[in-house]
């Protein structure tokens, strides 16, 4: 077809870090939501250029969909952004199935044309129930209510920043051909740090890079990963629901620039045994102002007395957790304590064992690492449960909390009753939720078999919730 006719826009990598770094400015410095709605609108309405926005939003296990609408009737029609929530699994029954999308203008962004299409802008939207509340099963509405709740209250800024571990391997849709393959084919051997410049893998990392830094993601180092074809592309602290979006946008982006190299970017957390699996390790703080209130020069291991309670609550209630964590049958294979595998329910601040670490930092650094977070977890509801226990959950009066002892489980049956059984997660999540969560984790477990054994098989992978498809899912 020709595009002789065509104006689409196309930004350069660099106009395009100067909009989006100054879009997380206006986030970070909490510009009023209803200026930054007047001023987006207003972009849209005079650039000409764009035909479509994109309005991402994520289900219960944390699949991001994407919705393009076309620019002037999303401009028109922006306060009633219906759809059907029946076709989301975990949302709505069939009897109820309308939802609405609201759009977050804040979440903002202008995106490379290369790799997202010409003339489209994305922004992520909150889903609204039938009644006009926040959706209950939308976990970055409940995020970032919780987040705007504590900084009305108390000032408190939510900060994370993860280290997502990837894959990459030969093929397009590998992951959806592993029942018919039976095997993951490496593109590189290299190991940690050791791939030449030009390698396909190197060139796969300088590309997403590229891409993240003209989003704005502030990049800070990235290189290849200790096992075969695995990779990791760090970036700034952000606000914790801006640093959740990201991490869906990492994943969106990656997979793409894979695609388009004809490989497949992978985020199962035990793709291969017998290698490094991959995490999502996950630091986080919390600020008051410009004071970091896990800091504390003369406390142990420089983290104060209001971080090391919140370490304690997470470690109090590890087992209540471990599910949103790790939350598919396949990561339970990377809780494998021969490959570094943070299953030991304790904190250190030396053994990468420990599920809590406490890594060495400063007045501006300083931070608690949760290293049990697999890359498949969904990210606004890991988060929420990492800041919601850590500021508000129990402490227990067992000695030594801290010195371990205890592990995680080591299969997802044991972490679908532990999360079942827990009046915590009911208490942060409601019944509701809890059970529709159980439930989607049960039945992907029922697809698989109860012992994992000593390879990966096609149904873990098959059923996984990145993975799968209706078609797919109905095969069974």
């Amino acid at each position: 077809m020709s595009t002789e006719y065509r104006n689409f826009l196309a930004l350069s990598y660099a106009e395009l870090e100067e909009l989006n770094l100054a879009a997380k400015a206006e986030r970070s410095s909490r510009v009023p939501s209803d200026q930054i709605r007047e001023k987006r609108i207003k972009y849209l309405t005079d650039e000409k250029r764009i035909k479509a926005v994109t309005v991402l939003f994520s289900d219960l296990e944390g699949r991001l969909h994407l919705l393009d609408y076309d620019k002037k009737f999303l401009l028109g029609a922006y306060e009633n952004l219906t759809f059907d929530g029946s076709s989301i699994r975990g949302f709505t029954a069939q009897k109820e199935s309308d939802l609405r999308l609201g759009i977050d203008w804040s979440a903002f962004y202008w995106v490379p044309a290369d790799v997202f299409g010409n003339g489209k802008v994305l922004v992520f939207g909150t889903v609204i129930d039938k009644d006009g509340t926040p959706y209950s099963g939308d976990l970055r509405g409940v995020l970032k209510a919780y987040a705007d709740k504590l900084y009305a209250e108390k000032k408190y800024t939510l900060n994370a920043a993860t280290e997502i571990e990837g894959f990459l391997f030969a093929g397009r849709d590998a992951e959806k051909h592993y029942h018919e393959t039976g095997k993951f084919e490496f593109i590189n051997t290299g190991g940690y740090y050791h791939v030449l410049p030009l390698d396909p893998l190197r060139q796969f990392i300088d590309t997403s890079a590229e891409v993240q830094r003209a989003m704005g993601f502030e990049n800070e180092k990235d290189h290849p990963e200790v096992a075969p074809s695995q990779y990791e592309i760090n970036y700034s602290y952000a606000e914790v629901v801006a640093a959740a979006d990201q991490i869906q946008l990492y994943k969106l982006l990656t997979r793409q620039i894979a695609n388009n190299m004809g490989f497949t970017a992978s985020y199962l957390p035990k793709p291969v045994v017998g290698v490094n699996g991959s995490g999502m390790h996950t630091n986080v703080s919390i600020s008051e102002g410009k004071t970091n209130l896990f800091w504390d020069e003369k406390g142990e291991e420089q983290l104060s007395t209001f971080g090391w309670n919140f370490l304690d609550r997470i470690l109090t209630h590890a087992l209540d957790l471990c599910l949103i964590f790790n939350s598919s049958v396949n990561a339970y294979r990377r809780l494998d304590p021969h490959f570094e595998a943070p299953n030991q329910i304790r904190a250190s601040a030396t053994d990468r064992g420990a599920m809590v670490r406490v890594p060495i930092g400063n007045h501006r650094s300083m931070r608690t690492e949760v290293r049990a977070v697999a890359p498949d977890a969904n990210p606004y509801l890991s988060l929420y449960g990492i800041f919601k226990t850590g500021i508000d959950g129990d402490i227990t009066t067992a000695e030594n909390l801290r010195a371990g002892g205890r592990y995680l489980p080591d299969n997802i049956l044991a972490a679908i009753e532990d999360f079942k059984d827990s009046a915590w997660i009911s208490t942060i999540l409601g019944t509701d939720v809890q059970g529709r969560y159980a439930d989607l984790k049960q039945a992907a477990a029922n697809r698989s078999p109860m012992e994992l054994g000593t390879f990966v098989k096609g149904s873990e992978v098959q059923y996984h919730h990145e993975v799968y498809n209706q078609s797919l899912w109905n095969l069974f």
